[in-house]
């Protein structure tokens, strides 16, 4: 992992608090932020973090920016510092008629080409208000606030992180998450127990990655913990692990496979493995028979020499076919063949931790689920639904295979911290769904 931006790579594109999330295919590769539209080209082999100016390309009816790397981030101009000269004691005698700009929209549209700066077209907006001196400080603060956000020219590419995917994906559309927030995020990895030993097993059915990237981001790089992502689909929605950009050893540790499919064919292999131990021990005793008749049929054997030493041969020819044919096979198999049987291996050696993030009634997973954990581990059930896990709580409860277990709810609220304007934020989110956590009973 570099810490210079390649084509390939997944970035987040930040323009004050709005962040994106796109990736650089291509060195023609161009975001949209809102209506401008911004080529990445010139980002390219800079560091992490950078802040780049936005320039103007000169394309009438278009707007169109290329990039050119800030040296140090002190070059973006306080408009605080530059614009505010005087201010009113109070709004009381400010009338919203309208009439305070004395600029028409085809005006300011001009400024906007004319202008080379996002803060020059501000200052005039300013200069031509006929308000903006008999406000308060803090309402020319808002009002510059307001106009930097429309006219700012400034963008930090940054690394994808846990935090701002879970963050880019919770403000587009909760549901794209199964409505997993950050905070109950952050719960679930802390109740699961996850760290950089041990076998862990997840259930999700459609978090676009998230859940296995938080996963395999507290297992950590060049460790001993494995991770087997249990999904419903044909093909499992990594676009968070692909952004994380992992170590091609720490990817190779989560292995993504069809729920179905892999518990088929661990049972499977487990009947054969039962049935083909049976038919051994069949043959042993066979072949205690024989022996114990040998002496009767020592003659015939003599006689019949030639003939047994052509079929022993003809037998060791088949055996040979037939191994190679196996080697065929094997080199045939698809990777989810593979990947099964990776899974079943270390289904085997049973895991640490259960998590289930499921759109589904969470109980016939976890029933399913559940022989695999070992005694005294942690399982975590999400759900968008209390009602669901409560049931879920009771049916537990009577079959005694789950103890400690307890339902929460997170509930976070943001502030803004300013002086003299401390306080919650006005819109904020209700509630992100609720835990059912526990740990299994040894049989």
């Amino acid at each position: 992992m570099t810490d210079k931006i390649k084509v390939g790579d997944f970035l987040i594109v930040q323009r004050q608090k709005y962040t994106k999330l796109q990736k650089f295919n291509n060195l023609n590769t161009i975001v949209n932020l809102g209506k401008d539209q911004v080529e990445l080209r010139l980002a390219e082999n800079h560091s992490y973090h950078t802040t780049f100016h936005l320039v103007p390309k000169q394309e009438r009816g278009k707007r169109i920016y290329t990039l050119d790397a800030l040296s140090t981030p002190s070059e973006i101009r306080n408009l605080k510092e530059l614009l505010i000269k005087e201010s009113g004691n109070d709004n009381r005698n400010i009338i919203d008629d309208r009439q305070s700009q004395a600029l028409s929209t085809e005006e300011i549209l001009k400024l906007r080409e004319e202008c080379e700066s996002s803060s020059e077209v501000i200052g005039k907006l300013v200069e031509n208000s006929k308000s903006f001196a008999t406000k308060t400080e803090y309402s020319q603060e808002k009002y510059l606030k307001r106009k930097e956000k429309k006219y700012f020219e400034y963008i930090t590419i940054r690394r994808p992180s846990i935090r701002l995917l879970a963050d880019i994906y919770w403000r587009l559309d909760p549901e794209k998450v199964l409505g997993v927030r950050f905070d109950t995020l952050s719960q679930i990895i802390s109740y699961s127990g996850v760290c950089s030993v041990g076998n862990y097993l997840l259930y999700e059915s459609g978090t676009n990655g998230l859940l296995p990237a938080a996963m395999l981001n507290a297992i950590g790089a060049e460790t001993g913990g494995k991770l087997v992502h249990l999904h419903p689909g044909n093909v499992a929605q990594k676009q968070a692990l692909l952004a994380m950009a992992y170590p091609a050893e720490q990817e190779a540790r989560c292995v993504s496979v069809n729920i179905y499919s892999v518990l088929r064919h661990f049972y499977q292999t487990k009947a054969d493995a039962t049935n083909g131990k049976e038919a051994a021990a069949e043959e042993v005793n066979d072949v205690a028979v024989v022996t114990a008749d040998e002496p009767a049929i020592v003659e015939e054997k003599e006689e019949f020499n030639g003939t047994s030493k052509r079929k022993l041969e003809e037998t060791d020819e088949g055996a040979q076919g037939t191994e190679a044919k196996q080697i065929k096979l094997d080199k045939q198999k698809q990777s989810w063949e593979l990947e099964n049987e990776t899974a079943a291996s270390i289904m085997e050696e049973k895991f640490d931790s259960l998590v289930i993030v499921a759109k589904e009634h969470p109980y016939s997973i976890l029933k399913a689920l559940l022989p695999f954990v070992k005694p005294s581990r942690p399982i975590v059930i999400f759900s968008t639904s209390r009602e669901i896990l409560t049931e879920c709580y009771v049916d537990m409860k009577t079959e005694a295979s789950v103890t400690y277990l307890r339902v929460t709810s997170n509930w976070m609220r943001q502030y803004q911290i300013l002086p003299n304007r401390t306080h919650p934020d006005v819109t904020m989110s209700g509630s992100s769904g609720y835990l059912l956590t526990g740990y299994t009973i040894g049989n």
